[in-house]
Protein backbone atom coordinates (compact mmCIF):
# COMPACT_ATOMS: atom_id res chain seq x y z
CA UNK A 1 0.00 0.00 0.00
CA UNK A 2 1.24 3.38 -1.28
CA UNK A 3 0.86 5.76 1.47
CA UNK A 4 0.06 9.33 -0.15
CA UNK A 5 0.57 12.99 0.76
CA UNK A 6 -0.97 15.89 -0.94
CA UNK A 7 0.30 19.03 -1.34
CA UNK A 8 -2.50 21.35 -2.02
CA UNK A 9 -6.46 21.94 -1.19
CA UNK A 10 -7.32 23.00 -4.66
CA UNK A 11 -10.54 21.02 -6.60
CA UNK A 12 -8.01 19.22 -8.56
CA UNK A 13 -6.63 17.81 -5.30
CA UNK A 14 -9.78 16.68 -4.42
CA UNK A 15 -10.57 14.99 -7.43
CA UNK A 16 -7.54 13.47 -7.12
CA UNK A 17 -7.87 12.26 -3.60
CA UNK A 18 -11.46 10.32 -5.35
CA UNK A 19 -9.30 8.99 -8.05
CA UNK A 20 -6.79 7.23 -5.23
CA UNK A 21 -9.96 6.03 -3.77
CA UNK A 22 -10.67 3.72 -6.50
CA UNK A 23 -7.05 2.14 -7.70
CA UNK A 24 -5.97 -0.85 -5.65
CA UNK A 25 -2.61 -0.04 -3.88
CA UNK A 26 -2.67 3.26 -2.67
CA UNK A 27 -4.10 5.19 0.05
CA UNK A 28 -4.28 9.01 0.77
CA UNK A 29 -2.71 9.39 4.48
CA UNK A 30 -2.63 13.47 4.97
CA UNK A 31 -2.70 16.45 3.52
CA UNK A 32 -0.38 19.32 3.68
CA UNK A 33 -1.25 23.34 3.70
CA UNK A 34 0.23 26.14 4.97
CA UNK A 35 -2.82 26.77 6.97
CA UNK A 36 -3.45 23.90 9.67
CA UNK A 37 -7.30 24.12 9.57
CA UNK A 38 -7.45 24.45 6.17
CA UNK A 39 -5.39 21.18 5.81
CA UNK A 40 -7.44 19.72 8.64
CA UNK A 41 -10.55 20.76 7.02
CA UNK A 42 -10.09 19.26 3.64
CA UNK A 43 -8.32 16.04 4.81
CA UNK A 44 -12.01 15.57 6.78
CA UNK A 45 -13.56 16.18 3.28
CA UNK A 46 -11.38 13.20 1.59
CA UNK A 47 -11.15 10.96 4.36
CA UNK A 48 -7.71 11.17 4.86
CA UNK A 49 -6.58 10.55 8.26
CA UNK A 50 -3.54 13.39 9.04
CA UNK A 51 -2.69 16.49 8.07
CA UNK A 52 0.66 18.24 8.10
CA UNK A 53 1.36 22.34 7.76
CA UNK A 54 3.63 23.11 5.20
CA UNK A 55 6.47 20.40 2.68
CA UNK A 56 8.50 19.70 5.46
CA UNK A 57 6.37 18.47 7.73
CA UNK A 58 4.73 15.95 5.24
CA UNK A 59 8.09 15.24 3.85
CA UNK A 60 8.64 14.62 7.80
CA UNK A 61 6.12 11.79 8.39
CA UNK A 62 5.90 8.42 8.99
CA UNK A 63 3.30 7.51 7.18
CA UNK A 64 3.69 9.49 3.72
CA UNK A 65 5.50 7.01 1.32
CA UNK A 66 4.85 9.21 -1.72
CA UNK A 67 3.68 12.60 -2.60
CA UNK A 68 1.19 14.25 -5.16
CA UNK A 69 2.12 18.13 -6.08
CA UNK A 70 -0.92 20.40 -6.47
CA UNK A 71 0.86 23.37 -5.81
CA UNK A 72 1.18 26.44 -7.97
CA UNK A 73 3.76 26.01 -11.39
CA UNK A 74 6.15 28.50 -10.30
CA UNK A 75 7.06 26.39 -6.40
CA UNK A 76 7.33 22.76 -8.43
CA UNK A 77 10.71 22.27 -8.93
CA UNK A 78 11.82 23.47 -5.47
CA UNK A 79 8.95 21.16 -3.69
CA UNK A 80 10.31 18.23 -6.32
CA UNK A 81 13.82 18.76 -5.32
CA UNK A 82 13.24 18.56 -1.61
CA UNK A 83 10.94 15.31 -2.02
CA UNK A 84 13.64 13.81 -4.04
CA UNK A 85 16.29 14.69 -1.32
CA UNK A 86 13.70 13.03 0.77
CA UNK A 87 13.77 9.60 -0.97
CA UNK A 88 10.26 10.34 -1.83
CA UNK A 89 8.25 9.40 -5.13
CA UNK A 90 6.90 12.30 -6.70
CA UNK A 91 3.60 12.72 -8.91
CA UNK A 92 3.50 16.50 -9.96
CA UNK A 93 0.03 18.17 -11.45
CA UNK A 94 1.07 19.42 -15.01
CA UNK A 95 2.87 21.42 -15.85
CA UNK A 96 5.33 19.62 -13.94
CA UNK A 97 7.81 22.65 -13.69
CA UNK A 98 7.91 25.58 -15.75
CA UNK A 99 10.52 24.91 -18.62
CA UNK A 100 12.32 21.88 -20.04
CA UNK A 101 15.77 22.81 -18.84
CA UNK A 102 14.11 22.44 -14.92
CA UNK A 103 11.97 19.12 -16.11
CA UNK A 104 15.54 17.43 -17.40
CA UNK A 105 17.33 18.58 -13.50
CA UNK A 106 15.00 17.08 -11.78
CA UNK A 107 14.58 13.88 -13.76
CA UNK A 108 18.26 13.59 -13.10
CA UNK A 109 18.36 14.70 -9.64
CA UNK A 110 15.17 11.72 -9.22
CA UNK A 111 18.16 9.14 -11.48
CA UNK A 112 20.50 9.75 -8.97
CA UNK A 113 19.07 9.38 -5.74
CA UNK A 114 16.56 6.15 -7.06
CA UNK A 115 13.40 8.45 -6.74
CA UNK A 116 10.18 8.02 -9.01
CA UNK A 117 9.43 11.30 -10.58
CA UNK A 118 6.29 11.29 -13.18
CA UNK A 119 3.94 14.67 -13.97
CA UNK A 120 0.23 13.79 -13.43
CA UNK A 121 -0.61 13.96 -17.66
CA UNK A 122 -3.59 12.36 -16.95
CA UNK A 123 -4.58 12.68 -21.11
CA UNK A 124 -1.25 10.23 -21.36
CA UNK A 125 -2.76 7.48 -19.25
CA UNK A 126 -6.51 7.93 -20.35
CA UNK A 127 -7.98 4.96 -22.24
CA UNK A 128 -9.80 7.85 -24.73
CA UNK A 129 -6.20 8.39 -25.90
CA UNK A 130 -5.96 4.64 -26.50
CA UNK A 131 -8.75 4.45 -28.59
CA UNK A 132 -7.79 7.32 -31.06
CA UNK A 133 -4.41 5.59 -31.32
CA UNK A 134 -5.85 2.46 -32.33
CA UNK A 135 -8.26 3.98 -35.49
CA UNK A 136 -5.46 5.78 -36.60
CA UNK A 137 -4.78 3.27 -39.42
CA UNK A 138 -8.33 3.47 -40.23
CA UNK A 139 -7.46 7.36 -41.92
CA UNK A 140 -5.02 6.28 -44.32
CA UNK A 141 -2.14 9.08 -44.31
CA UNK A 142 -2.59 11.79 -42.02
CA UNK A 143 -2.59 14.81 -43.38
CA UNK A 144 -4.05 17.06 -40.96
CA UNK A 145 -4.05 17.32 -37.28
CA UNK A 146 -6.16 19.70 -35.62
CA UNK A 147 -6.18 19.60 -31.51
CA UNK A 148 -7.92 21.86 -29.13
CA UNK A 149 -9.02 22.57 -25.61
CA UNK A 150 -10.96 25.84 -24.82
CA UNK A 151 -12.72 25.95 -21.59
CA UNK A 152 -13.60 29.44 -20.61
CA UNK A 153 -12.50 29.82 -16.63
CA UNK A 154 -14.86 30.77 -13.74
CA UNK A 155 -11.89 33.12 -12.54
CA UNK A 156 -11.44 34.76 -16.10
CA UNK A 157 -14.11 37.47 -14.36
CA UNK A 158 -11.59 38.31 -11.56
CA UNK A 159 -9.29 39.68 -14.08
CA UNK A 160 -12.41 41.21 -15.93
CA UNK A 161 -12.50 43.19 -12.60
CA UNK A 162 -9.00 44.18 -12.24
CA UNK A 163 -8.17 41.23 -10.00
CA UNK A 164 -5.21 38.99 -10.09
CA UNK A 165 -5.61 35.68 -9.31
CA UNK A 166 -3.13 32.43 -9.49
CA UNK A 167 -3.86 30.83 -12.53
CA UNK A 168 -3.78 33.41 -14.55
CA UNK A 169 -1.17 35.32 -12.75
CA UNK A 170 2.27 34.92 -14.52
CA UNK A 171 4.65 35.43 -11.27
CA UNK A 172 3.14 32.14 -10.55
CA UNK A 173 3.37 30.05 -13.51
CA UNK A 174 0.13 31.06 -14.58
CA UNK A 175 -1.00 30.52 -18.37
CA UNK A 176 -3.84 29.10 -20.24
CA UNK A 177 -0.83 27.48 -22.27
CA UNK A 178 0.32 25.99 -19.32
CA UNK A 179 -2.58 25.03 -17.99
CA UNK A 180 -5.10 23.78 -20.98
CA UNK A 181 -2.81 23.79 -23.96
CA UNK A 182 -0.19 21.18 -22.96
CA UNK A 183 -2.89 18.74 -22.78
CA UNK A 184 -3.41 18.94 -26.43
CA UNK A 185 0.61 19.49 -26.89
CA UNK A 186 1.06 16.47 -25.17
CA UNK A 187 -1.90 14.63 -27.07
CA UNK A 188 0.14 15.63 -29.67
CA UNK A 189 3.67 14.34 -29.35
CA UNK A 190 2.18 10.76 -27.83
CA UNK A 191 0.20 10.29 -30.88
CA UNK A 192 2.98 10.98 -33.73
CA UNK A 193 6.04 12.37 -32.41
CA UNK A 194 8.39 15.71 -32.49
CA UNK A 195 7.30 17.97 -34.99
CA UNK A 196 9.58 19.46 -36.95
CA UNK A 197 9.05 22.75 -36.30
CA UNK A 198 6.63 24.96 -33.98
CA UNK A 199 5.31 28.61 -35.09
CA UNK A 200 2.43 29.92 -32.53
CA UNK A 201 0.10 33.45 -31.39
CA UNK A 202 -1.15 33.81 -27.40
CA UNK A 203 -2.99 36.56 -26.74
CA UNK A 204 -2.55 38.59 -23.75
CA UNK A 205 -5.15 39.60 -21.01
CA UNK A 206 -4.79 41.75 -17.91
CA UNK A 207 -2.98 39.55 -16.26
CA UNK A 208 -0.31 39.75 -17.96
CA UNK A 209 -0.22 36.29 -18.86
CA UNK A 210 -1.90 34.74 -22.36
CA UNK A 211 -4.95 33.84 -22.21
CA UNK A 212 -6.00 31.58 -25.54
CA UNK A 213 -3.45 31.29 -28.29
CA UNK A 214 -2.83 28.67 -31.30
CA UNK A 215 0.25 26.67 -32.27
CA UNK A 216 1.01 25.16 -35.93
CA UNK A 217 3.30 22.23 -35.97
CA UNK A 218 5.09 20.66 -39.03
CA UNK A 219 5.24 17.06 -39.55
CA UNK A 220 6.93 15.33 -42.45
CA UNK A 221 3.99 14.98 -44.96
CA UNK A 222 1.39 16.51 -42.49
CA UNK A 223 0.80 19.39 -40.58
CA UNK A 224 -1.06 19.94 -37.31
CA UNK A 225 -2.87 23.18 -35.41
CA UNK A 226 -3.59 23.30 -31.84
CA UNK A 227 -5.89 25.63 -30.20
CA UNK A 228 -6.35 26.47 -26.07
CA UNK A 229 -8.47 29.19 -24.26
CA UNK A 230 -9.27 29.60 -20.63
CA UNK A 231 -11.18 32.81 -21.91
CA UNK A 232 -13.52 31.47 -24.29
CA UNK A 233 -15.71 27.95 -24.81
CA UNK A 234 -16.16 26.23 -28.45
CA UNK A 235 -18.66 23.75 -29.34
CA UNK A 236 -15.74 22.60 -31.65
CA UNK A 237 -14.15 18.72 -31.53
CA UNK A 238 -10.74 17.67 -32.28
CA UNK A 239 -10.52 15.88 -35.44
CA UNK A 240 -7.98 14.00 -37.45
CA UNK A 241 -7.84 14.36 -41.43
CA UNK A 242 -6.73 11.26 -43.24
CA UNK A 243 -6.50 10.70 -47.06
CA UNK A 244 -9.27 7.36 -46.58
CA UNK A 245 -11.25 9.04 -43.47
CA UNK A 246 -11.67 11.19 -40.64
CA UNK A 247 -11.69 10.87 -36.80
CA UNK A 248 -14.24 13.26 -34.91
CA UNK A 249 -12.84 13.23 -31.06
CA UNK A 250 -14.94 15.01 -28.59
CA UNK A 251 -12.52 15.96 -25.74
CA UNK A 252 -8.55 15.40 -26.26
CA UNK A 253 -7.93 15.48 -22.45
CA UNK A 254 -10.76 12.52 -22.08
CA UNK A 255 -11.61 11.01 -25.28
CA UNK A 256 -15.36 9.34 -24.46
CA UNK A 257 -16.78 9.62 -28.19
CA UNK A 258 -14.77 9.18 -31.56
CA UNK A 259 -16.81 9.36 -35.10
CA UNK A 260 -14.85 7.93 -37.69
CA UNK A 261 -16.47 8.91 -41.46
CA UNK A 262 -14.89 7.04 -44.14
CA UNK A 263 -14.49 8.96 -47.84
CA UNK A 264 -17.64 8.50 -49.17
CA UNK A 265 -18.87 6.10 -46.82
CA UNK A 266 -21.22 6.35 -43.44
CA UNK A 267 -20.15 7.70 -40.40
CA UNK A 268 -19.30 5.22 -37.32
CA UNK A 269 -19.62 5.94 -33.31
CA UNK A 270 -16.83 4.59 -31.30
CA UNK A 271 -17.75 4.74 -27.81
CA UNK A 272 -14.66 4.49 -24.92
CA UNK A 273 -15.46 3.06 -21.65
CA UNK A 274 -13.21 4.75 -18.99
CA UNK A 275 -13.26 5.13 -15.29
CA UNK A 276 -15.95 8.38 -14.61
CA UNK A 277 -12.68 9.92 -12.86
CA UNK A 278 -9.77 10.86 -15.50
CA UNK A 279 -7.35 11.04 -12.89
CA UNK A 280 -7.40 7.15 -11.98
CA UNK A 281 -5.15 6.51 -15.31
CA UNK A 282 -2.36 8.83 -13.95
CA UNK A 283 -2.88 6.78 -10.34
CA UNK A 284 -2.57 3.58 -11.53
CA UNK A 285 1.06 4.11 -13.59
CA UNK A 286 1.88 5.91 -10.60
CA UNK A 287 1.42 3.08 -8.42
CA UNK A 288 3.24 1.16 -11.48
CA UNK A 289 5.90 3.11 -11.20
CA UNK A 290 6.55 3.24 -7.50
CA UNK A 291 6.33 -0.81 -8.14
CA UNK A 292 9.33 -0.74 -10.64
CA UNK A 293 7.80 0.12 -13.97
CA UNK A 294 10.11 1.64 -16.29
CA UNK A 295 9.16 5.71 -17.19
CA UNK A 296 11.69 7.11 -18.77
CA UNK A 297 9.34 7.59 -21.73
CA UNK A 298 7.19 8.72 -20.01
CA UNK A 299 9.82 11.71 -18.32
CA UNK A 300 11.13 11.73 -22.20
CA UNK A 301 7.52 13.00 -23.51
CA UNK A 302 6.71 15.46 -20.55
CA UNK A 303 10.36 16.76 -21.65
CA UNK A 304 9.42 17.45 -25.55
CA UNK A 305 5.96 18.86 -24.27
CA UNK A 306 7.68 21.50 -21.84
CA UNK A 307 10.18 22.34 -24.83
CA UNK A 308 7.24 22.75 -27.78
CA UNK A 309 5.64 25.53 -24.64
CA UNK A 310 9.13 27.15 -24.24
CA UNK A 311 9.17 27.88 -27.85
CA UNK A 312 5.95 28.98 -27.76
CA UNK A 313 6.48 31.27 -24.51
CA UNK A 314 9.66 32.97 -26.91
CA UNK A 315 6.89 34.76 -29.37
CA UNK A 316 5.32 37.83 -27.29
CA UNK A 317 1.62 38.34 -26.64
CA UNK A 318 -0.20 40.31 -29.11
Amino acid sequence: MIRLGIVGTSSISERFAQAVATVEGAEVSRVASRDAQRARAFADRVGAPGVAVGLDDLLAADDVDAVYLASPNSVHAEQIASAVDAGIPVLVEKPAVLTAGEWDAAVAHARRRGVVLLEAMRTAYDPGLAAVRAALPELGTVRRVSLRYEKRSARYDEVLAGRQTNIFDPALGGSALRDLGVYPLHALVRLFGEPRAVQGVRVGIGSGTDGLGSALAAYEGFVADVAWSKITDTSLSSEIQGEEASLLIDAIDAPRRLVLTPRGGAARGITVEADDNPMVGEVRRFVDAVAGTDITADQDLTALTLRIVDELLEHPLV
